[in-house]
């Protein structure tokens, strides 16, 4: 945590994540004399807090390898405190390269887990939300890479939306069976096979149908995810900005703004970002969920409420336990494509 709004921020966001969780406990990591200011206004916090003064801080601008020699960092001794199990999860709204380099570097990847992914919920028009990863975490991947993610985002989107068997697509610039690069294909001929996984292979999706409800998990690399995903936070800014400037343009536009209120909220609900908050690092040996910079308290408690409802599911041992699965269907294929060679 750094500077006294942002620990403000933080501080009420916990206080709001222990009113839906009263059995948490939180250890907080940071500056001492600051959060225990903050801790004033949330008395019942405080009773079930822990304060450890954190000396060193990690800037926005720091690189992943700079920040990893920071072990004073609230970052650092918040992630090693779970690797030591003296914490369940972690939650940041710091760096994220900083916090993924550590985490990786720290708790490392689950057995069967090449690359850990960077997963979040993103709104539909669906029953539910959707899950999709990778948002940045791996630039680059290739067809194991992606069914990995496949079965990781199946994992917790059974958990988030207590479904079965989720239904999961690939991101892909088309959804006929030829399009897209060869690792988009290969997986999905992997996927199609796997019909002994916990999940529902449903083929390729665009971009322009996350938001449809059509899925339940949405796979790709983590430059396509990035992008997407940005995109989407754009467009809806733009659409809540657009919709601003048109109601306030006129009386007559006013007056229109008054009588479709109550839709506007529940848009205005629907693309707030802070009601979405919370990524998680699917894959490693241990929880962490980062949770968004400009996030206010609600976002920041909809953050903490993600990491407990992980560790309340037990997350990794799902994912443990599809990953052997998984293992087996890729390694299989691994062969085929050498015998073909």
């Amino acid at each position: 945590m750094g500077g006294d709004e942002g620990v403000r921020v933080m501080m009420a966001g916990v206080a709001l994540a222990r009113h839906r969780h009263e059995g948490l406990r939180f250890t907080l990591f940071g500056d001492e004399t600051r959060i225990k200011a903050a801790l004033d206004h949330h008395p019942n916090l405080r009773a079930a807090s822990e304060v450890v003064h954190a000396s060193d801080v990690v800037a926005a601008g720091d690189k992943p390898s700079a920040a990893i020699r920071k072990k004073a960092s609230s970052m650092s001794m918040a992630i090693a405190a779970v690797k030591a199990g003296e914490a369940g999860a972690a939650v940041s709204s710091g760096n994220t390269g900083a916090l993924m380099a550590m985490a990786k570097l720290a708790l490392r990847t689950m057995p069967g887990v090449d690359r850990p992914a960077l997963a979040a919920l993103l709104p539909t028009l669906g029953a539910n939300d959707v899950v999709m990863l990778d948002l940045g975490a791996n630039t680059e991947c290739d067809a194991r890479n992606l069914v990995q993610f496949a079965v990781m985002g199946a994992a917790y989107a059974r958990i988030a939306f207590d479904l079965e068997r989720p239904r999961v697509r690939l991101m892909n610039i088309g959804t006929e069976e030829m399009k897209g690069t060869e690792e988009i294909r290969d997986a999905a001929a992997m996927l199609r096979a796997a019909t002994s996984l916990p999940l529902s292979f449903e083929g390729f999706t665009e971009g322009d149908k996350i938001g449809r409800g059509e899925a339940d998990v949405i796979v790709s690399d983590g430059f396509s995810g990035n992008v997407a995903l940005k995109t989407a936070e754009g467009t809806a800014r733009f659409v809540t900005d657009l919709l601003r400037t048109a109601f306030t343009s006129s009386i007559r536009s006013k007056i229109g703004f008054l009588i479709s209120k109550p839709a506007m909220h529940l848009l205005k609900h629907h693309l707030d970002p802070n009601n979405h908050n919370g990524a998680v690092f699917l894959g490693l040996n241990g929880v962490v969920v980062k949770s968004h910079g400009s996030a206010n308290d609600k976002g920041v408690a909809n953050a903490v409420h993600v990491a407990a409802r992980l560790l309340e599911e037990d997350i990794t041992r799902r994912i443990a336990a599809d990953m052997a699965g998984v293992s087996a269907l890729t390694g299989a294929a691994s062969k085929q494509e050498l015998a073909a060679k």
